[in-house]
């Protein structure tokens, strides 16, 4: 079994135990054809928007330079007010954090971006982390309007339904996951076990060992 086999395989077992339902495709870098790669300046401009943004702690980086040249990432939309999935998946976020132990803030980086960046200012978003105590190495980010639209659909981060996508309380529940420098990505459910979201991006890395197919079926 391949990787992208193994990723689709979890996922859809993730999927069924927290009874999310169908989850529309979301596009990809590590999904397009490798017969070509682009060079670094190619990947940034057409897949990694280098937009200004600002940290709950009040620090302005880009995009692409700050946050996820040569990282390894895990990405995922909320708002502040949301009362629906957003606080959900922040406590689960938390404990993925927790799996992922002294490696977070290291070499590993979360960033968490608001879809309502008029109400969601950095003392806002400062205010939602301290409020689910996140430990460092887990950024909230908010900006222009205009710039984080822009992020969400580059990220893939978008329903086909017009209606639905323009919709925000109905937004997209997975967390987008990756390797820059390996161009490895991929995704999975927000609300997945934590234990098995560590184990995606553990087995991306160089000489990763695939989980036992019993232990992340269990």
């Amino acid at each position: 079994m391949n990787k992208r086999e193994f990723i689709k395989n979890v996922t859809v077992a993730s999927l069924g135990a927290v009874g999310l339902g169908a989850i529309p495709p979301i596009s990809t870098a590590g999904e397009r054809s490798h017969s070509i790669m682009p060079s670094r300046a190619e990947r940034r401009k057409k897949y990694f928007p280098n937009v200004p943004l600002v940290t709950h702690e009040g620090e302005t980086v880009r995009f692409y330079d700050d946050l996820i040249k040569d990282k390894t990432v895990l990405i995922n939309f909320m708002y502040a007010r949301c009362a629906d999935i957003c606080p959900g998946m922040t406590a689960n976020l938390k404990l993925v954090q927790k799996e992922l132990g002294e490696r977070m803030g290291r070499d590993i980086f979360m960033y968490s971006i608001t879809l309502e960046p008029e109400h969601d200012t950095s003392a806002a978003l400062k205010a939602y982390a301290e409020l689910f105590r996140v430990r460092p190495g887990w950024k909230f980010l908010t900006g222009k309007k205009s710039d984080i639209e822009l992020l969400r659909r580059q990220l893939g981060f978008t329903f086909s339904d017009p209606v639905l996508d323009r919709d925000k309380t109905q937004h997209i529940g997975v967390v987008k996951y990756g390797i820059e420098p390996l161009k490895r990505w991929g995704t999975c459910p927000a609300l997945g076990n934590p234990k098995y979201i560590a184990e995606y991006i553990y087995w991306m890395e160089p000489g990763g060992l695939k989980p036992k197919q019993s232990e992340m079926m269990g």
